[in-house]
C-alpha cells in the first residue's frame, strides 16, 4: 500500500457463461485497487475506463438506483413496441438487474449483458441471460443486425467524449432491421425547482489604515460546486453531458423516430405531487451514496484536492441534496428509437 491507499487485490475468478460464444475472462479485469478506502477496479483506473467504485456499497447503490429508475418508468423495463424478441442487448449492465429481469419475462429471448466490470454479476440468473466482461470504449464484436433491442443506460461515466459517435453507429450496426435501441443518461447539473440554489454572497468588511473597505465574495452552493468540479474533473475524459445530446447523437448515427423525453428527479422527498415525493424517496439514498461515489477519485486524484477537502465539499453537498426547502433536482433523458435501416 503506497501513501494515497492504493493496493492490488486478487478477486476470485468467473468461469464465462455456457454458450455465450466468449473466450475465458482475462483476468486483469479482476484486478482491484484502493483509493481513500473505496475499491476500484484496476483496469478501469490504469485505463481510464470508468472512475467509480466497484466495491459492495456501489453495487448497493446501483440496485437502490435501478429500483429508482423502475419507480420513474413505471415499472417498464422495455418502451419500444416489440413482441416476442429473439435477441436483447444491454450495454453497461452493471448488477445486471435490468438484463435479469428482462431475461425472466422473455424466457424465449437470449439476452445478453456487456459491462467492464465482472464483480457485481447475480449469482443466480436464468439460463437465457448471459453476463459478458468487455470495455464499451471497444468497438462492440456481435454481428451486425442480430439484436432485436440493444439497452444503454447510465453510461455517461464510462463512454470517453471521443468514443461516442462510433459508440452510436456500433450500436446501430448490431441491431437488425426493424429493431430498437433505448437509452437513459442523467445529466449530474443539480438544480433548483424553486430557484433556491444560486450562488450565495458573503461580505466581510476590510479595515486597512487608510480606511474600511467592504468585500463582497461570490459563493457557490456545495451542490453547484460539486456539479462544476465534476464537470472539470472528467473534462476531455467523459462527456458529461451527453445526456442532453441524446437526440441528436441518435439522428446523425442513423437512428430516425427519434424521440426523447426529459425527466426531472427529485434527489429527496420535497415535491408536493404523491407520485414524485414517492420517487424523491427512494431516490434520496442513491443521491447521498453517488455524490461520494462519483467524486472522490475524480476530484482528487484529477483535481488534486485533498482528501480532506473533497470529503468536506462531498458532505456540504449531501446536506443541500436532503434539504427539502431547496427543492433540488437533477434529469433524465429516455430516449427509444428506431434504426434507420428500417427504412
Amino acid at each position: 500500500m503506497d501513501a494515497r491507499g492504493v493496493k492490488k487485490i486478487a478477486k476470485r475468478s468467473y468461469d464465462s457463461h455456457p454458450g455465450s460464444g466468449t473466450s475465458a475472462l482475462n483476468q486483469t479485469f479482476l484486478e482491484t485497487v484502493v483509493y481513500h478506502h473505496r475499491t476500484y477496479q484496476a483496469y478501469a483506473i490504469e485505463n481510464l475506463a470508468y472512475l467509480v467504485p466497484t466495491d459492495e456499497e456501489e453495487e448497493e447503490r446501483l440496485h437502490i438506483m435501478h429500483n429508482v429508475l423502475s419507480r420513474i418508468f413505471d415499472g417498464r423495463l422495455v418502451f419500444p413496441p416489440i413482441n416476442r424478441p429473439r435477441r436483447i442487448l444491454d450495454c453497461g449492465h452493471g448488477t445486471g438487474s435490468w438484463a435479469l429481469e428482462v431475461a425472466e419475462l422473455n424466457s424465449r429471448c437470449e439476452v445478453i449483458g456487456v459491462d467492464i466490470n465482472p464483480s457485481m454479476h447475480p449469482q443466480k440468473q436464468p439460463v437465457n441471460l448471459y453476463l459478458q466482461v468487455d470495455d464499451l470504449n471497444r468497438r462492440l464484436t456481435f454481428n451486425p443486425n442480430h439484436f432485436d433491442l440493444v439497452n444503454s443506460r447510465l453510461v455517461a461515466q464510462g463512454i470517453h467524449t471521443n468514443r461516442w459517435t462510433q459508440y452510436m453507429r456500433d450500436l446501430l450496426r448490431v441491431i437488425r432491421p426493424g429493431g430498437w435501441c433505448q437509452m437513459v443518461e442523467i445529466y449530474l447539473n443539480f438544480q433548483s425547482d424553486n430557484g433556491t440554489l444560486t450562488p450565495g454572497q458573503y461580505q466581510t468588511a476590510l479595515k486597512l489604515k487608510a480606511g474600511e473597505f467592504n468585500l463582497i465574495f461570490l459563493i457557490d452552493h456545495a451542490l453547484q460546486q460539486w456539479s462544476a468540479r465534476y464537470l472539470e474533473s472528467m473534462n476531455g475524459l467523459k462527456d458529461l453531458r451527453a445526456a442532453t445530446r441524446l437526440p441528436n447523437l441518435m439522428r446523425e448515427a442513423g437512428f430516425v423516430d427519434v424521440e426523447s423525453r426529459m425527466i426531472t428527479v427529485p434527489t429527496c422527498a420535497w415535491s408536493s405531487d404523491k407520485r414524485e415525493n414517492e420517487i424523491g424517496a427512494a431516490n434520496r439514498d442513491n443521491v447521498q451514496r453517488m455524490l461520494e461515489s462519483f467524486a472522490i477519485f475524480p476530484f482528487t486524484e484529477r483535481l488534486g484536492m485533498t482528501s480532506q477537502d473533497a470529503h468536506l465539499l462531498i458532505a456540504q453537498a449531501r446536506v443541500e441534496a436532503d434539504n427539502p426547502a431547496f427543492k433540488v433536482w437533477s434529469y433524465l433523458v429516455n430516449c427509444p428509437n428506431i434504426p434507420l435501416t428500417e427504412r
